[in-house]
């Protein structure tokens, strides 16, 4: 019997991998101390006994068809005593481990977070058994510890520093619960041991990850695991470049506004839609640099220090479907040749010295255009300039040197905003094409009304608003539009409202906007408001030379905002405000007549009967009052 155990002892020995048992544990006349699941973070040395039967024989231990798994059941008590009689023969070479305390064992866990890719022998710590959980999927970092040489004959290697226990206590502080290998993994018996198969499963719940990029930027990821960082990162690091810390990244945007960069950060992502690069240092932008942003739709280089000669002309050709791109704050002398998808274009501030004909070729679907500020007058535009814009509905053409409202206006024109220019007439033909013209802006300009043309847009049947405010006007303009609904004509020179001015409107002003001029006791008649009765909801008249309460009045009927402040008014006869003829209450809900002459104590008591809430009537302070005080 012993003659034939002994081959087979020697034979299961040699099949154990990379000699585990030869290199770390006991010799096979030693016996071998399995702990409890309970006692894991602990490895206790060897007991002081030999396992023999009493006649001698080497008793093995039994094993469950596994070499590096002790059988289920068997872990014994690592405190309990050997069995007596077992005696524990010298072993020389072995190398003495000692055992770090607890404090040093949280410590250390506390500085190795990350998991491993390699894991321990199965010989270098008990097993867990079933109930080995699989190892949490991670960034995964390579865990440097040395591997000591084969042991031969039997003799057991010498470890570096801390040796088996020290791999051990790594392994686990960084994630790791060894025993079994994980469902999965690949047994590699050379260098590396076990080896965690990469995880190619989605993330947590789906969420995005943000990428680490640059100077400590994060960009957003596929919603792939954590098994991905690795490649991700690598992927984002080409596609986006280093940029500033306190650029602002999102899914498929990238914001970097005064963050002092002088040049556009070489980008190729695909993804991108929206780059802001707004008040920067900018002067230089070669063809080739948006080649990596095939489909960004928002860009945004607005106060930079652009101009002709640093801008290619065709630096933004290849963005085929870019949509809005704003260009404000820049020294551009022309303007450059630009993508046929374009819906937004806006060049304000600039140095624009005219448009040509071919200035806007082929946007044929820009919808808003803003050139305002910068060095057009009456010579420098052409005729055909705004021909191929087809679709444009939005233009503003402020703080120009325009004298005249430009030609060639397109057909499509709902919004036009000329304000801040030296346009001193209206010709008849100047909008005889914008017949969708809804919103017309002519103030800070030089308007006189003797250079209005009777017909310059009494034809606009979709005119609605109208602002000739800080104008030259002397008194309300004839001809309006017919279907005008608001008026603005403060700050002008006006004296008079003439009769019947507003009766051929339908349905008639909501807005009427008269503050700041010199209209006087005669300068508003009964008839003035003729054609507003079912219409006017405000009325502004303050800051006038207003001595009375104006005629007129009593027909507004649907009146709710009435402002007659600063002003010279005196009284408040009865029935000029209400009439107490009619037993009916009126829609004022907000009537100013503070800083007048007004001696509160001879208003009437029926004054203002016909207003539901008299804290609506604002009478306070009068002119003059508290002087003598």
């Amino acid at each position: 019997m012993k003659t034939m155990l002994l081959p087979i002892l020697a034979l299961w020995v040699g099949c154990c991998p990379r000699g585990a048992l030869a290199k770390q544990g006991p010799s096979l006349r030693e016996p071998m101390a399995v702990p409890t699941p309970g006692s894991l973070h602990t490895l206790r040395p060897p007991p002081p006994s030999q396992p023999r039967t009493p006649d001698g024989q080497v008793r093995p231990i039994p094993r469950n068809g596994d070499p590096d798994r002790p059988e289920d059941g068997a872990h014994g008590d690592p405190a309990q005593p050997p069995a007596p009689g077992w005696k524990a023969p010298a072993r020389p070479g072995l190398a003495q481990r000692k055992e770090l305390p607890p404090a040093a064992w949280e410590q250390e866990q506390g500085h190795n977070k990350e998991p491993s890719t390699e894991w321990a022998q199965p010989q270098a710590t008990a097993a867990a058994g079933a109930e080995a959980a699989k190892p949490q999927a991670a960034k995964l970092r390579p865990l440097q510890a040395s591997r000591a040489p084969r042991a031969q004959d039997g003799a057991v290697a010498g470890e570096k520093g801390q040796g088996r226990k020290a791999r051990v206590r790594e392994a686990r502080s960084r994630g790791l619960k060894l025993g079994r290998p994980p469902k999965g993994s690949s047994h590699q018996p050379g260098r590396g041991g076990w080896r965690q198969k990469k995880d190619r499963s989605q993330g947590h719940g789906g969420s995005s990850i943000l990428r680490t990029t640059g100077h400590g930027q994060k960009r957003p990821g596929s919603s792939q695991g954590p098994g991905h960082r690795l490649a991700d990162l690598g992927t984002a690091e080409q596609a986006v470049p280093s940029l500033p810390a306190s650029c602002l990244l999102a899914r498929a945007a990238i914001a970097c506004g005064n963050v002092k960069m002088k040049h556009v950060p070489a980008l190729t992502d695909p993804g991108l839609t929206t780059l802001y690069l707004a008040e920067n240092e900018i002067a230089k932008i070669p063809a080739h640099t948006f080649l990596g942003l095939p489909n960004l739709e928002w860009l945004d280089l607005s106060k930079n220090k652009l101009d002709a000669r640093g801008l290619h002309p065709h630096a933004f050709k290849n963005l085929t479907r870019l949509k809005r791109l704003n260009l404000d704050g820049n020294s551009l002398s022309t303007v450059p040749a630009l993508p046929t998808s374009l819906q937004e274009l806006k060049l304000n501030d600039n140095l624009l010295q005219g448009l040509q004909h071919s200035s806007f070729q082929g946007l044929s679907q820009l919808l808003t255009l803003e050139v305002e500020g910068n060095q057009l007058h009456d010579g420098n535009i052409s005729p055909l300039a705004f021909q191929p814009l087809r679709s444009l509905v939005y233009l503003r053409l402020d703080r120009n040197q325009l004298r005249t409202i430009p030609p060639g206006l397109p057909a499509s024109l709902q919004e036009l905003h000329l304000s801040t220019n030296a346009i001193e007439e209206v010709s008849e033909g100047a909008l005889n094409r914008s017949r969708n013209l809804r919103v017309l802006v002519l103030s800070n300009n030089r308007l006189q009304e003797d250079r209005l043309a009777p017909r310059a847009w009494i034809d606009l049947p979709k005119l609605e608003t109208l602002d000739l405010s800080h104008n030259r006007l002397v008194h309300v303009p004839s001809f309006l539009p017919r279907g005008l609904r608001h008026l603005t004509l403060h700050h002008n020179r006006i004296e008079r409202i003439p009769g019947y001015v507003f009766a051929h409107m339908k349905p008639g002003l909501e807005f009427l906007h008269l503050s700041h001029n010199s209209l006087g006791a005669d300068g508003i008649h009964s008839v003035s408001f003729l054609g507003l009765h079912a219409s006017l909801a405000e009325l502004l008249l303050d800051h006038n030379q207003l001595q009375a309460i104006p005629r007129g009045l009593l027909g507004l009927r649907r009146l709710q905002v009435l402002r007659l402040s600063h002003n010279k008014i005196r009284y408040v006869p009865l029935n000029s405000i209400c009439d107490t003829r009619v037993a009916q209450d009126s829609n004022l809900i907000s009537t100013h007549l503070e800083n007048n002459l007004i001696d509160r104590r001879r208003i009437p008591p029926t004054a203002f009967s016909c207003i539901r809430a008299y804290h609506s009537v604002v009478l306070q302070p009068q002119q003059g009052e508290g002087e003598g005080s």
